[in-house]
C-alpha cells in the first residue's frame, strides 16, 4: 500500500510541474525562429562556401595587390601581424645564437658560420622549430646553407652562414 501511495504521488508532482514548466507561447517561438532565420541568412550571405554568397565588398582581381589579403581593421589581418612580429623576433634570436655559438671565418674574419648539429644541439633548449625559423632566415637573406631542408642527424654536417 505504501509502494501505490508513494508512485501517484511522484505522479502527481510530475503532472502539477510539466505544466508550469512549458508555458510558452506560439508567438514567441515564432519570433525566436524568425530572428534565427534572419540571422543565418545574413550570416551565409557573407560566408565564402555558402551558395547564397553575394559579395557586399568588391572582390580584388588575381593577382591584384590586395588579391589573398584579410579586410584591413579585420581579427584576422591583426592575428597576420602578431604572427609576423613574432617569428620576426625567433629569427633575430636565431641570428643571435648563431653569432654566440658560430665560428668566424673567411679572409676578412666577419664571415660566422655553424654546423646544423652544434646548433640544433644547443637550440633544442630554446625551441622546437629550429628548421622552420632557419627557412625564414634564409627566406629573408639572413642565413644561408645548401639543400632545401635540414634534417638532425643526417645533414648535421652542413653548415649554416650567417650573411647580415
Amino acid at each position: 500500500m505504501g509502494t501505490n501511495s508513494q508512485s501517484t504521488t511522484v505522479e502527481t508532482e510530475e503532472n502539477a510541474q510539466t505544466p508550469a514548466a512549458c508555458i510558452v507561447s506560439v508567438k514567441g517561438l515564432k519570433e525566436n525562429w524568425q530572428k534565427w532565420s534572419s540571422e543565418h541568412q545574413e550570416y551565409q550571405k557573407h560566408n565564402p562556401f555558402s551558395h547564397n554568397t553575394r559579395p557586399s565588398t568588391v572582390v580584388p582581381p588575381r593577382g591584384g595587390d590586395e588579391y589573398g589579403k584579410p579586410l584591413q581593421g579585420s581579427l584576422t589581418e591583426q592575428r597576420g601581424r602578431d604572427a609576423h612580429t613574432h617569428i620576426s623576433r625567433e629569427v633575430q634570436e636565431l641570428c643571435e645564437v648563431i653569432r654566440s655559438i658560430g665560428e668566424s671565418g673567411g679572409s676578412d674574419g666577419k664571415v660566422i658560420t655553424v654546423r646544423f648539429g652544434k646548433l640544433f644541439e644547443h637550440y633544442v633548449t630554446i625551441s622546437n622549430k629550429l628548421v622552420g625559423i632557419l627557412l625564414r632566415a634564409r627566406k629573408q637573406r639572413l642565413v644561408d646553407f645548401e639543400g632545401e631542408m635540414l634534417w638532425q642527424g643526417k645533414d648535421d654536417h652542413v653548415v649554416i652562414t650567417l650573411l647580415q
